[in-house]
């Protein structure tokens, strides 16, 4: 299987590469709407792809509920990469995505704090000298969805529930935790795992029993012919072994 997803891909490319020698104009630039949990991976896979295909990507970073949003108002994105499969699905369901969503990876909740005397422990939210938890916004954010229900499902939501502050995604939240507006939060495995955040602070996982697998979904959106092989070949990329082992090296579980 991983074989002939990089027999197709050398395929696309092909294909790709020999437009373009009739065309004027260099390789359109891929635009992936990413979840903020995505933000560090999908760097690197970005510059990995770019650096194998000569394709340019630029990414558009927010909460998949934003991302969801700017898609139905006619954002002119070329991959939606998600934090669940129900936005996913919604952007299918409405028409704007040319593949239905898939699972390109699970992700994993923990417990951040850059304040060395807080363990980063449920125990811990709950002391006089926490004032702010940060979370993301549940609403539009599925990692604070499931921080949330890991609240509810050891009945500490209401226990805590003033201290808690939201950010728009992951990554306003990550900056309430670095910055210190927040003493603890909850954030994505694969944000501590970050070249440029794995030695800041503390952190430990929030047990999987304590909230529903992060299923992360994948779709290529509906677009003109210009930029559909590069869109395709960037797809197929994202299940390739070299792209999971990536993914695997940030936190994520992968495999469908």
């Amino acid at each position: 299987m991983r074989k002939l997803q990089r027999i197709y891909i050398s395929l696309l490319l092909f294909t790709t590469a020999f437009t373009a020698c009739k065309e004027v104009n260099d390789n359109p630039k891929l635009t992936i709407a990413t979840a903020a949990n995505m933000q560090f991976a999908m760097q690197r896979l970005a510059d990995d792809f770019t650096k194998d295909t000569g394709v340019p990507c630029e990414l558009v970073i927010s909460s998949s509920g934003k991302l969801t949003a700017q898609l139905k108002a006619g954002a002119p994105y070329d991959i939606f990469v998600a934090a669940n499969m129900k936005y996913p699905q919604e952007v299918y369901d409405a028409g704007i995505a040319a593949t239905s969503p898939r699972i390109y990876a699970y992700g994993k909740l923990v417990i951040w704090t850059l304040r060395s005397e807080l363990k980063p422990e449920f125990a811990t939210l709950q002391s006089n000298a926490v004032k702010h938890i940060a979370l993301a916004n549940p609403k539009t954010a599925p990692y604070g969805e499931a921080a949330v229900a890991a609240l509810s499902t050891l009945q500490l939501e209401e226990a805590v529930a003033d201290k808690l502050v939201y950010g728009e995604s992951i990554a306003q939240t990550n900056q309430f935790i670095i910055s210190g507006a927040a003493e603890i939060g909850f954030t994505a495995l694969s944000v501590v795992k970050a070249p440029s955040l794995k030695t800041k602070g503390f952190w430990a996982p929030v047990a999987d029993s304590l909230y529903k697998p992060i299923a992360q979904g994948v779709v290529r959106i509906s677009q003109d012919a210009a930029k559909k092989q590069q869109a395709e070949a960037f797809y197929a990329y994202l299940f390739t072994e070299e792209a999971q082992k990536i993914l695997q090296d940030f936190g994520y579980s992968v495999g469908e």
